[in-house]
């Protein structure tokens, strides 16, 4: 069993969005994400997608990104991303999921020897942009992180964590989310949401803090290839 991880896959198949207008690199890439995924991923393997997954603004607008999402190998775990404003309840989402799909929001899922469990996060406090909006959003994502985290504790399996946002950055490692994901004894981290110039600058691969090992897996910065987290022979 491997387990995989890339992330804002910023899909539109029910209407077409030109992705290149963010760069020649973005040009077919969920054909390129989709062969390289085709080519990894094993049905006993586990994809996890940490946000961003669909431009769409309606969950039914979203169903084919979904459906496409849901019919590759493996099983696949799915977190909100900022951009996701198609995720309405749960409860609404999972009803129209392929077997196999799942969703993490104020819960965990386990998959043979793992559980996955995160939040989307959000912006750091430190932030010049940080508002008193962005601190009532911010406490309420330590919370559901919270939750996720020992809702997956009880299972006593290997930990996984999935962020949206970054859980630290380059010179911010002591964060409160960081910190949760240490308390719990997280094992690996994966995270996205950063894109573009900023990715030239960053090195966030396999970054150890407190014994947990964090990557930042969005789907530019991996190159359109999926990152294998981990494996269990």
């Amino acid at each position: 069993m491997k387990v995989f991880a890339i992330g804002d896959l910023h899909l539109s198949l029910a209407k077409p969005k030109e992705m290149d207008v963010f760069g020649k690199h973005w040009e077919n890439h969920w054909a390129r994400i989709g062969d390289d995924w085709n080519a990894k991923v094993g049905n006993e393997d586990v994809v996890l997608i940490p946000g961003d997954i669909s431009w769409a603004m309606r969950l039914e607008e979203a169903l084919p990104d979904l459906d496409a999402i849901g019919a590759m190998p493996g099983s696949k775990v799915l977190l909100r991303g900022n951009h996701d404003y198609w995720w309405s309840s749960p409860a609404k989402i999972r009803n129209v999921l392929r077997e196999g799909t799942y969703l993490v929001q104020n819960n965990s899922v386990v998959i043979g020897d793992f559980v996955f469990c995160g939040s989307r996060g959000w912006t750091f406090p430190m932030d010049s942009s940080f508002t008193q909006k962005d601190e009532k959003i911010y406490e309420r994502e330590k919370q559901r992180l919270r939750m996720s985290l020992e809702s997956a504790a009880k299972t006593g399996k290997r930990m996984i964590g999935m962020l949206h946002y970054p859980p630290l950055f380059e010179d911010y490692r002591d964060t409160d989310f960081a910190e949760l994901f240490a308390e719990f004894g997280a094992e690996q981290v994966v995270f996205g949401h950063l894109h573009g110039d900023v990715l030239r600058s960053v090195h966030l691969t396999d970054v150890v803090e407190r014994g947990t090992v964090y990557n930042l897996v969005s789907a530019d910065y991996l190159d359109f290839k999926l990152k294998e987290i981990v494996r269990v022979e």
